[in-house]
């Protein structure tokens, strides 16, 4: 068999083949045996051109068919295979060691297995163009009976025969001339890739990551032929397939990889292609859609991975394997639950160093495995002087690996908006959990007769209340009780009257509620009484002070705000909770440096209305400092100094009632001046008035090494249960979730088929009646 080549020149890309334009002076011919292997091919090339192989190296490498077209039709094409020669320092170890390990026996089956388990210099490869000099050799890409090698080189009828050493096409010539033809059966293909010999990868890991995207999107899979920790080979799965990589570390030290060897071409059938894609595995897919998670809370589900993959990569999975692949991306951009607890030191230690005043706190087991956490912004700390000293504690359950409860603990700012103050998470809701907690909040908000805890009527809260904080009131929710009433009494008709006691301000209009519920419901009446007590409930009896506040919504409305942010790791978690209260610390400065009038927005709109109806009330004054207003449906007196009125409103709002704006008008003072400051504008601004920094990327933390050696072990948690993991939490007691019902019979919701009262049942999905002929 004759193999041609030249010394120099390069492929052309005509419209429906590629041509090799080589000058005819450069052109050489070896005469080689047909079962000559790639060692052979390889010395006898060395000879041909005088080269020395101490100096120089041959690197062989396939290029595109001269036919480009996908015709399945019977059609001669060249297969044509790249040679280049190029200076390198070849290792000894490489020259001997290598070479008689890879090639034993000195022949070879088949040319790219020969090629791709040989690497021929395992240095850094030289730019494409650098003293190489391109050469092409020409040879049969199957093998063929001696009859079919014949009759390829006999000439047709009529014409005469062409010498084999002069069938090129020359630089100066028009039409190409066959060097020697084959017959090629399957058609080919690139796999559309921007791949190359010489392309390097920060690690195997990226290498593979790329290689399996562009066999998604390629729709082709390829399979792995060899690898360890220095070397990748991989090739199609179809074995008479010629695309084939070969990539291996630079050096043994590093942990860059470079393409040593690469054939960017397919000459497989379709037949070879699945939907079912091999190298679409969850991990390929997590990475492929890890980007849509990136700062968002909830990203797409399941199902909108499973249409990523289809519409993106071309690979149908299932929905298992898209579940998996949505929460390797979550890994990906959260970090593990696992990761987190060993994180979380060197996280709470950068908090404190960019907020100053910020208090953490880990509690470990005596085997150092979590227990609880507490984390409270220094801005926040700073601002709740600024807030009235009510303060609403619950706590909401978590949805990752570990589980856990989130306890939170808020205030209320002058413009009635939820003030997030501290935050825990513990294993559950337990006495022990709640006063561990509690005992952090005490040390950052004190313990006075002026501070007010509201929270639900759960026992272990009551309790470890009742022992952290000695002078503080506890006062129960009013929308607890209310669900209680409900769930035990079913007598959801009294809801008007008990809501109309928990709001009155006098003690003689709560009796007068109190009496219509005993009058129907004498259980609910001694319920409220004996069991909860007046003053757990009751704005007028409680023993403190907690202004308007009757109910923990304000926690409550926390549990929306995290919905998605539950099954995230705690690092991750607490990461929302920072930028969320960032957030809303920007956003409300903004809103406090617009305000041009002396109160909040809606603690002036809330006081408007109270001048228009103070205009109709007769004054009188009765002293310097206490005024007796008329009209109405109530009479007051005011005492202005003291700032009380026998309506009792603004005893407890410390909020001008109608009686008291009279007063002042009819006394020419100020109604400003009979305000809390807690609704003014400067407490407003002052409350806001600093900044939450994040922490930044973990590469960016400066964590001393103390810190960052703490161990901090993932706690216990149950063996996990057979199916999928609960995420939704059972309804609260008196809570009740509905369920929409559809008509098997109509398809309408909100019945069943049995009380269907239509008298035609839907047609949608069922075959046309009464159809003629």
């Amino acid at each position: 068999m004759v193999v041609l080549f030249f010394e120099a020149g390069n492929w052309e890309e005509l419209e429906d083949r590629w041509e090799f334009r080589g000058d005819l002076g450069g052109l050489k011919s070896i005469l080689v045996e047909e079962e000559i292997s790639l060692r052979g091919l390889i010395d006898k090339i060395y000879a041909k051109l005088g080269l020395s192989k101490d100096t120089m190296d041959l690197v062989l490498s396939y290029t595109p068919p001269l036919n480009k077209k996908s015709s399945r039709s019977d059609s001669t094409c060249k297969i044509p295979l790249g040679v280049t020669v190029e200076p390198t320092e070849v290792c000894a170890h490489e020259k001997s060691g290598q070479e008689s390990s890879d090639d034993t026996d000195g022949s070879h089956d088949g040319f790219h297995d020969n090629y791709f388990d040989v690497d021929y210099c395992d240095s850094e490869p030289t730019d494409v163009g650098s003293s190489r000099q391109t050469l092409s050799v020409f040879r049969n890409a199957e093998r063929t009976s001696n009859d079919n090698r014949a009759s390829a080189t006999q000439p047709a009828e009529g014409n005469p025969p062409v010498d084999p050493l002069l069938q090129v096409t020359g630089a100066g010539s028009d039409e190409p001339v066959n060097v020697l033809t084959i017959e090629a059966s399957d058609s080919t293909f690139s796999d559309g890739s921007d791949l190359h010999e010489g392309k390097y990868f920060n690690t195997k890991k990226d290498l593979k990551g790329k290689l399996s995207d562009i066999a998604m999107k390629g729709n082709f899979e390829f399979r792995t032929r060899k690898s360890n920790r220095s070397l990748w080979v991989i090739e199609c799965i179809d074995p008479n397939c010629s695309w084939r990589l070969r990539a291996s570390k630079i050096v043994p030290e590093s942990t860059k990889f470079v393409i040593r060897k690469y054939v960017g071409v397919h000459s497989c059938s379709l037949l070879n292609r699945n939907a079912n894609h091999r190298q679409a595995t969850y991990v390929v897919i997590g990475e492929q859609v890890a980007p849509q998670y990136v700062g968002v809370e909830k990203g797409p589900g399941p199902k909108g991975v499973q249409t990523f993959a289809r519409t993106e990569l071309g690979a149908q999975i299932s929905y298992y394997k898209a579940w998996r692949g949505r929460k390797h991306a979550h890994t990906l951009i959260r970090g593990s639950p696992k990761q987190s607890f060993h994180v979380l030191p060197s996280y709470f230690h950068m908090l404190e160093k960019l907020n100053p005043g910020t208090v953490t706190r880990i509690e470990v087991d005596g085997e150092s495995r979590f227990k609880y956490l507490f984390l409270a912004f220094g801005v926040a700390i700073r601002g709740f002087r600024y807030m009235r000293k009510v303060v609403g504690i619950d706590g909401t359950f978590l949805k990752g690996q570990y589980r856990g409860v989130l306890l939170v603990a808020t205030a209320q700012d002058g413009n009635g908006q939820c003030y997030l103050l501290a935050w825990g998470i513990v294993d559950s809701e337990n006495e022990d959990a709640w006063s561990w907690f509690l005992t952090q909040l005490k040390e950052i908000i004190g313990d006075t007769d002026e501070l007010a805890l509201i929270s639900d009527r759960a026992p272990s809260i009551k309790k470890a209340i009742s022992t952290v904080f000695e002078k503080a009131h506890h006062g129960a929710c009013a929308w607890h009780v209310a669900q209680n009433i409900k769930n035990k009494f079913k007598c959801a008709d009294i809801m008007g009257s008990y809501w109309s006691a928990v709001n009155a301000y006098r003690c003689e209009d709560f009796t007068g509620y109190m009496i219509e519920i005993s009058n129907r419901y004498p259980r609910v009446a001694e319920y409220l009484e004996n069991e909860v007590g007046f003053e757990k409930w009751s704005r007028c009896h409680y023993p403190g002070l907690r202004y308007n506040i009757t109910t923990t919504n304000m926690v409550e409305s926390l549990n929306s705000m995290l919905v998605n942010a539950r099954d995230f790791p705690y690092v991750a978690l607490l990461d929302v909770i920072q930028e969320k209260m960032s957030k809303w610390w920007n956003d409300r400065w903004i809103v406090a440096t617009a305000i041009t009038t002396p109160l909040t927005p809606s603690r002036e709109s809330e006081l408007r209305p109270r001048f228009t109806q103070s205009n109709g009330r007769h004054t009188s004054q009765l002293n310097p400092i206490t005024y007796h207003v008329k009209g109405g449906e109530l009479e007051g007196v005011v005492d202005i100094f003291n700032k009380t009125c026998t309506c009792k409103e603004f005893d407890i709002d410390k909020l001008p009632c109608v009686h008291a704006v009279a007063a002042a008008h009819h006394a020419q003072v100020s109604v400003y001046n009979l305000i809390s400051l807690y609704y003014t504008k400067e407490y407003y601004l002052l409350a806001y008035d600093e900044t939450i920094y994040p922490v930044g990327s973990q590469s960016q933390w400066d964590v001393p090494n103390e810190v960052v050696t703490r161990i901090v072990l993932p706690r216990e948690v149950k063996e996990k249960k057979r199916g999928r993991l609960k995420t939704s939490r059972f309804p609260s007691v008196g809570e009740f979730r509905k369920r929409k019902n559809r008509c098997g019979k109509c398809g309408a919701y909100g019945h069943y088929k049995k009380k269907c009262n239509s008298q035609t049942g839907s047609t949608e999905g069922n075959p046309p009646t009464n159809v003629p002929g």
